[in-house]
């Protein structure tokens, strides 16, 4: 039997979610107004809130890395704040330290740019290891200790990094161990000849990019919504074949000749993650084996580590990754 009770409540959750949908359908159209071209960028961070995970954006200078992160943050009513990683920055920088206040003769703590929901830390690989390390704890698990006392961070909270992968002097290459903290690595790559009109043609009309605002981005979702959209996720289904095709792309990874680190099962978890986000922005309950193929790019390429020798043969990780999925068996 049936209770009206539960079919209301049922309809309530469905419209509550078809909401959140539609606000992060809006979360792009925005972001739209800014960037021109970056469709896969786009996706990629949407998916990424979705999963509470990071993302690493990599491309040449002059793309609109920084530039996307902005106007994602101001199509979010979230707080943001913006680290320029230099060889000189602190850890104490980033996290936050203990200030000694001279009229209460006592230490209190001062928080660091961490404290927020979106941090934008731009061109990560200019700074040390050392500093760079400062964010393992806070990406992982949302906290920063200091002095032996664990402070959470605000929720939602991501970290959105970006890269330069042509310029190496003054850069430090990042640790397997923080990469593996990014939940996608996304490529920006260099716009169509017809994108690069329409941003040309934005600045001739008088876009600054400096001045969001103007270009009339406004905020269209805010934690609620962020949240009711997690909600949903979390509810599609993966089937058993499922979970078994992610597994087996994963496995091969492992066994590639090219490739002398392979995906970890943390990997594995979060190409499951990301499929079940895509699935759900595109309307479905359930994902398919074409879900899993979307998101195996960016999820994995900065999982796996190359053979020297493969790469002096010129082989990249994304042609890896791509030979995988054309030979591992897909599930019916």
């Amino acid at each position: 039997m049936t209770y009206p009770a539960t079919e209301s409540t049922a309809a309530s959750t469905a419209a509550t979610a078809d909401s959140a949908r539609a606000s992060l359908e809006a979360l792009r159209t925005e972001i739209g107004k800014a960037v021109v071209g970056q469709d896969s960028a786009v996706t990629g961070l949407v998916v990424a809130l979705l999963c509470r995970g990071h993302v690493l954006l990599e491309g040449v200078p002059g793309v609109a890395k920084t530039l996307l992160v902005r106007a994602l943050a101001a199509s979010l009513a979230l707080d943001t704040k913006r680290v320029q990683f230099t060889p000189d920055l602190m850890p104490s920088d980033v996290t936050g330290s203990l200030v000694y206040d001279a009229r209460t003769a006592e230490f209190s703590f001062q928080d660091g740019p961490v404290f927020t929901n979106l941090l934008l830390a731009d061109e990560i690989n200019r700074t040390p290891p050392k500093t760079q390390s400062s964010l393992l704890e806070a990406m992982e698990e949302r906290q920063v200790t200091v002095d032996g006392t664990p402070r959470k961070l605000p929720e939602p909270f991501l970290v959105a990094a970006t890269m330069n992968p042509v310029e190496y002097e003054g850069t430090y290459p990042l640790p397997e161990a923080q990469l593996d903290r990014f939940l996608l690595k996304l490529t920006v790559p260099l716009p169509s000849r017809e994108d690069e009109i329409g941003v040309l043609s934005r600045h001739a009309a008088g876009f600054d990019p400096r001045d969001l605002k103007a270009a009339g981005i406004r905020p269209v979702a805010g934690p609620a919504q962020l949240e009711a959209a997690r909600e949903a996720v979390s509810r599609v289904s993966v089937s058993p074949e499922i979970a078994g095709y992610v597994v087996d792309i994963c496995r091969a990874t492992r066994e590639s000749p090219s490739l002398v680190l392979g995906v970890s099962p943390r990997g594995a978890t979060a190409l499951l993650a990301t499929a079940r986000a895509w699935a759900w922005l595109t309307g479905r309950d359930y994902v398919t084996p074409d879900d899993v193929k979307a998101l195996s790019l960016p999820t994995l390429r900065h999982r796996v580590q190359l053979r020297p020798e493969a790469e002096m043969e010129g082989v990249t990780a994304d042609a890896v990754i791509t030979a995988i999925l054309s030979h591992v068996p897909v599930p019916r």
